[in-house]
């Protein structure tokens, strides 16, 4: 059996998910310990996924939801 990487196997690698990158403050580019300044969506082979680096998607609110009471 295939070992279950967290949210999925289908993740694209992409620096701004790195263990080695950290998000620039505008947003759009990574800063790279082993590339330097590279775009958020770049990937090299020394690539390490960091689950902890991903932002999760807004839940849209719904009025009338069967949730609500």
């Amino acid at each position: 059996m295939a070992k279950r990487k967290l949210f999925g196997n289908d993740i694209p690698p992409q620096c701004q998910y790195c263990h080695y990158g950290s998000r620039s403050k505008d947003g759009n580019m990574v800063l790279c310990e082993k590339r330097g300044m590279v775009k958020a969506d770049f990937s090299c082979p020394k690539y390490l996924y960091s689950p902890l680096k991903r932002i999760p998607v807004k839940q849209l609110h719904i009025p009338g939801n069967f949730d609500e009471n």
